[in-house]
């Protein structure tokens, strides 16, 4: 990561600590490359400023435009439960602020990020930029399509709930790459999706969890 404001980052640090330990690490993430990236990104500087003295608490937060942030433990659960490898190429369908595409980037993924809401992504343009996360590739739009000329994808990670899992992402992940993602309505399951060799798929069901709706094309499919 470029280097930032040391005051403004510093300022954080033992928040960001505790956070990774406390919430995360005694929580079962474990993996060392996940914890050290969390611990690297300053998670303040990707919401607003109204919000950013509960940047490092275990509670999603808003960031504007009817979206939020999630909570940290949830954005380690996902990162870890896509077993990256660095050089790996991964899609994001759910920009939001940008954070988890730093924590993908962090781990030496190649990201590829979408984000359905124009200002939001802008956004995370402009902090993707400032922090020095050059090699996040963003788009404006709609991801139910997913980022075809880009694919296939060694991973595929979705922060908005569909009420299904959109066909294209199923058929843009590598043989033997994952696809993590919230599925249902009011209230949604965290998959995990694995991709066997003759395109058919082993599915597991991780926790109930609660995320913003996937809007656009995902629910015009899904009613």
């Amino acid at each position: 990561m470029a280097a930032i404001g040391a005051a403004q980052t510093d300022r954080f640090a033992e928040d960001r600590r505790r956070m990774v330990t406390e919430q995360i690490e005694h929580r079962g993430v474990e993996d060392p490359a996940v914890l050290a990236a969390l611990s690297r990104v300053p998670r303040h500087l990707f919401m607003p400023e109204d919000v950013r003295a509960g940047a490092y608490a275990d509670t999603p937060l808003p960031i504007g435009r009817g979206q939020t942030i999630s909570q940290p433990y949830i954005v380690a659960l996902m990162t870890s439960l896509l077993e990256l490898k660095p050089g790996d190429k991964v899609l994001e369908i759910g920009t939001g602020s940008g954070y988890q595409a730093a924590v993908l980037a962090e781990l030496g993924a190649d990201v590829y990020t979408i984000e359905i809401v124009a200002p939001l992504a802008e956004q995370a343009q402009r902090t993707f930029k400032e922090l020095g996360y050059d090699a996040i590739h963003t788009r404006t739009g709609d991801g139910y399509q997913g980022w075809p000329e880009q694919a296939p994808f060694d991973a595929i990670i979705v922060t908005a709930a569909p009420p299904r899992i959109p066909q294209p992402l199923l058929e843009q992940v590598k043989a033997g790459g994952r696809i993590v993602l919230p599925v249902g309505e009011s209230w949604q399951d965290l998959l995990v999706l694995t991709k066997r060799s003759d395109g058919s798929f082993d599915k597991r069901t991780v926790l109930p969890v609660r995320f913003v709706p996937m809007t656009g094309e995902a629910q015009r499919r899904g009613n």
